[in-house]
């Protein structure tokens, strides 16, 4: 039998980062991603499993400690968190629903400064004036060409998530506009 050699996984935005005038652009610390969808009679159950209750309205987020959880959809939520992965917390769940684990499909992007808003509306035709996108919110959207869920993690800072294999374009499209500032 033959010995196999074994790759190492190499991030395609491994050592990209953008500071300009105005605005930073870098990769996202790795984070642990679970896509989960219930009905509306297992919410309350399943913000019990992950320790805090679930957002029930839409474009809001909920944190707690080091897990958030944006919601997506009247029975889906993303689940990031930064420290261990939410799909233990539901392995044995004794109500209906559905949590897989997309750690490996999906990257961020963290895009913060001054001029954060400006570089992100260059793709994504989002409104993300404080009054209608403030902090905490979330959407699924586009940018560009590629789907991306968009999370107002803070003043001036906002977190793009999108499937790993598009990380290099959405991350070659924010450098390019944010370059235009300087």
């Amino acid at each position: 039998m033959a010995d196999s050699d074994v790759l190492d996984r190499v991030h395609p935005l491994s050592g990209k980062v953008f500071a300009g005038t105005g605005v930073a652009i870098t990769l996202a610390p790795t984070t642990f991603r679970l896509n989960l969808r219930c009905g509306s009679k297992e919410i309350a159950a399943a913000g019990k499993a992950l320790g805090f209750d679930l957002p029930k309205k839409p474009n809001h987020s909920a944190m707690a400690g080091s897990r958030s959880a944006l919601w997506l959809g009247p029975d889906e939520w993303l689940v990031i968190d930064a420290k261990q992965n939410p799909a233990a917390a539901l392995a044995d769940a004794k109500f209906a629903h559905s949590a897989v684990d997309i750690s490996h499909r999906n990257t961020a992007v963290l895009v913060s400064g001054p001029a954060a808003s400006d570089v992100i509306n260059s793709g994504c035709p989002r409104d993300l004036s404080a009054a209608v996108f403030p902090v905490g919110h979330c959407a699924r959207t586009v940018f560009g060409k590629v789907e991306i869920v968009l999370f107002h993690v803070r003043e001036n800072v906002y977190r793009l998530e999108v499937w790993r294999s598009f990380s290099d374009y959405l991350f070659t499209h924010l450098e390019t506009a944010a370059r235009s500032l300087d």
